[in-house]
């Protein structure tokens, strides 16, 4: 496949999995120095990684969720909480995989992973909010 091709499909991803609003505003703010980190993360982990068939994308979400809150990146979190709900993730699941990750990455971890998520839900109600905030 064609490093175009690739970047295309990568760019796809990202909107459908993001929104056109905050990926519009990502590259808005794309300058000299963030340009090839926008084009890495198109074509890796939109093109390449988030399109590979043996998971889908609510499964990826659900990974995304557990490995932001494991790592406390409580602002890529609230982008991926949003993510999630447009991928198909209901308020429940989202619960359960914040309630799950409280047991392997930590109380204080989850808690305030909930408080991130309990906020997104609340001013967003569903999957095409967005406030146009997230770096990715």
């Amino acid at each position: 496949m064609s490093e175009d091709s690739v970047y295309e499909r990568g760019m796809k991803t990202r909107r459908e999995v993001l929104g056109n609003d905050h990926v519009d505003a990502a590259v808005e703010r794309t300058t000299d120095l963030t340009a090839d980190f926008q084009d890495f993360i198109t074509r890796y982990a939109w093109g390449e990684i988030w399109t590979r068939p043996e998971l889908n994308r609510k499964t990826r979400s659900c990974i995304t969720l557990a490995v932001l809150v494991a790592l406390g990146k409580l602002e890529e979190l609230e982008m991926h909480v949003r993510a999630a709900r447009r991928n198909g993730l209901t308020e429940d699941e989202i619960g359960e995989v914040l309630l799950h990750s409280a047991i392997y990455c930590g109380l204080p971890a989850a808690n305030a992973a909930f408080a991130v998520a309990q906020r997104v839900l609340a001013d967003n109600n569903g999957p095409t909010g967005s406030r146009g905030d997230e770096r990715e």
